[in-house]
């Protein structure tokens, strides 16, 4: 999924994304503090989990064919003189592979892989990936370790707000989940730019109360929206 492809599916124009932006400056004007946002189409490609629910499938297609193999053979005896004894078997392991590659290109859809893939790993992917852009984007590394992160992962429809060492110390993470989870609901409404707003206005005047501004108060982070995918 491309970037044009994730911000039509989440409901994102480039006027809403530079709302966004300005969102985010509005709240750091009054904070030290820094707001990071990103949004991925997925936060792990769950390659193993299509393909063990796509071997479930061809296993299922197996058994269900078991019974038709007199069948099969009578169908190919009509086209043929002489049936070798190697057709069946190869029959149904090509019949098998075939459901295998099918299933696992089917399985890249959204909706599919929330539904083969457990809710636990699902979670623990999006922890990670978020853990991982804080690090190589910086996140954790302003003046006064109070850069916060705002993850969003499209597929699994979860979100994470990853907060630097000095604000854990002020701001406890529960705070933050709960911003999470309102955007998350937004964004499952369809209400996408609203819900990216609020959540920044909110992580804006939690920021302010403990790391208010000072006279100088550089921008260390981008403002805008990180799109995390492939054109």
């Amino acid at each position: 999924m491309n970037t044009k492809q994730l911000l039509k599916k989440i409901k994102l124009s480039d006027s809403d994304m530079a709302e966004i932006k300005a969102a985010v400056k509005k709240a750091e004007d009054s904070t030290t503090g820094e707001i990071a946002l990103a949004l991925t189409a997925e936060s792990s490609s769950y390659s193993f989990w299509e393909l063990l629910a796509s071997i479930y499938i061809a296993a299922f297609v197996f058994i269900i064919m078991l019974p038709l193999a007199p069948a099969i053979n009578s169908f190919y005896e009509q086209l043929r003189w002489a049936q070798p004894v190697w057709f069946l078997p190869a029959f149904y392991g090509i019949a098998c592979l075939a459901t295998i590659v099918i299933s696992f290109c089917v399985m890249n859809v959204p909706v599919i892989d929330r539904f083969i893939i457990p809710r636990d790993i699902r979670r623990k992917e999006v922890t990670h990936r978020a853990f991982r852009y804080f690090t190589e984007s910086g996140v954790y590394d302003t003046n006064e370790h109070s850069g916060i992160l705002i993850f969003v992962s499209y597929m699994e429809r979860q979100v994470r707000i990853v907060a630097d060492s000095g604000i854990a110390k002020k701001i406890p993470q529960d705070l933050w989940n709960i911003i999470a989870d309102e955007l998350a609901a937004g964004i499952k409404t369809g209400h996408t730019k609203e819900g990216f707003i609020g959540a920044i206005e909110k992580c804006g005047e939690l920021l302010a109360e403990h790391f208010p501004a000072h006279s100088e108060n550089p921008n260390e982070l981008p403002d805008g929206l990180v799109i995390l995918t492939e054109d």
